[in-house]
């Protein structure tokens, strides 16, 4: 088995788009996915502000992965962050997973960054138990705070 893997490009948007729903489900959060094609081409390709990177066995894609950069100030250079990961279910258990982060790996050495993050569902004990296996350590000291919707905006508005 080859694996190999291309990064997405203009016109990818359905395949993306179909990715992050099968990750949705699987999380049991569908009902949260707002993301359409036009929202994946503007912010991936014209604003350029997430990478995907496709995993393919024999010329098909079966996984995905977007990232993009954030910054450590403490390390004083950029990670990668990666936002999902997702293999489809009939490909799993065949080191696939392992793949993906391996090649992130990769791209992070190759650009210098100081690290390589995400985060995982608490529930997700089958992906905890592999980021484990992989050397991951889980950063349990810290707390995920979020602003999002009418809260961002009227955030945004406040004059003081």
């Amino acid at each position: 088995m080859e694996i190999k893997f291309r990064y997405a490009v203009e016109g990818d948007e359905k395949l993306i788009l179909y990715f992050i729903k099968e990750l949705a489900e699987y999380e049991k959060m569908s009902d949260q996915v707002v993301a359409n094609e036009k929202l994946l081409n503007e912010w991936i390709f014209k604003k350029k502000k997430a990478e995907v990177l496709f995993l393919l066995e024999e010329g098909k894609e079966i996984g995905f992965a977007l990232f993009f950069h954030n910054f450590s100030t403490f390390l004083g250079r950029a990670g990668i962050y990666l936002e999902d990961l997702f293999v489809l279910p009939q490909y799993r258990k065949n080191g696939y997973g392992k793949a993906i982060l391996k090649k992130l790996a990769k791209i992070a050495v190759e650009r210098g960054c100081g690290r390589l993050e995400w985060w995982c569902l608490d529930w997700n004990k089958p992906s905890i138990d592999f980021y484990i296996s992989m050397g991951a350590v889980p950063m349990d000291e810290w707390t995920v705070y979020r602003i999002t919707g009418d809260t961002l905006t009227k955030l945004a508005e406040q004059t003081n």
